[in-house]
């Protein structure tokens, strides 16, 4: 099913899949009132099919879906094609979330959500991806960072460790890369979330800690440094 509305040939277009008719009719309304083109998908392999054929600029995901579940859902689609993929979730469970990151989710909201809220993590994940790479002629950073075993290579955003490349999410890399750049520096997760997800306000800092672990799990547990009750730093190993 598409819902495109009163929206121009160049709106973002969004694949929301939900299977609860009276959310998914909410959320549409919602986005098309935004100025999004909305395309909806009630399972897992309606999902799969319609990504593949539309093409969308983000996915908003339910978790739990008919047919099979959201994260095997995102781990499909990604293997096709890099897009940006926002979760819903049910349960405020840390575990679902490690798991949707590690299959590439970038960013989660957990039922029940505002709408105002769904459309600010739509908008900041679109502003994200849409952000043109940083010309290397005139980067105040050098194109590769190196932190111990580390090396971070922001034009290519390829990331090493002991030589070793580690498969990396997009949200992933960035907040790397934002610690990287401040390499030593403790980094709150207020200003880890405005650099980094462009959120102007700090109510989300679990999306933090969550992509931290996600981080470590990949990387090893020695390189980036909680600071209880601060924020996070990247130190060399």
């Amino acid at each position: 099913m598409t819902a495109s509305g009163l929206v121009t040939a160049t709106a973002p277009r969004v694949l929301l899949v939900e299977d609860e008719p009276t959310i998914a009719r909410a959320v549409v309304d919602r986005l098309v009132a935004e100025g999004f083109a909305v395309d909806v998908a009630a399972d897992g392999p309606a999902a799969v099919d319609m990504a593949r054929a539309c093409e969308p600029d983000l996915i908003v995901l339910d978790v739990m879906l008919p047919g099979f579940d959201g994260l095997e859902v995102c781990r499909r689609v990604q293997a096709e094609r890099s897009v940006p993929v926002l979760m819903l979730t049910a349960r405020d469970d840390e575990t679902d979330l490690l798991v949707g990151l590690a299959v590439g989710a970038d960013d989660y909201v957990t039922k029940p959500f505002s709408m105002r809220e769904l459309v600010a993590r739509i908008r900041a994940l679109l502003r994200r991806v849409q952000r043109p790479a940083p010309d290397a002629a005139s980067a105040p950073h050098p194109p590769v960072l190196r932190i111990g075993p580390l090396e971070v290579d922001a034009r290519a955003r390829r990331v090493r460790r002991d030589g070793r490349e580690v498969h990396l999410t997009p949200t992933e890399f960035d907040l790397l890369a934002c610690l990287a750049r401040n390499r030593g520096a403790v980094l709150t997760r207020a200003v880890l979330l405005e650099q980094v997800w462009d959120w102007a306000d700090a109510s989300g800092t679990r999306v933090v800690d969550s992509h931290v672990k996600a981080l470590r799990r990949k990387l090893g547990p020695d390189l980036i440094r909680t600071v209880h009750g601060v924020g996070y730093s990247l130190d060399s190993a």
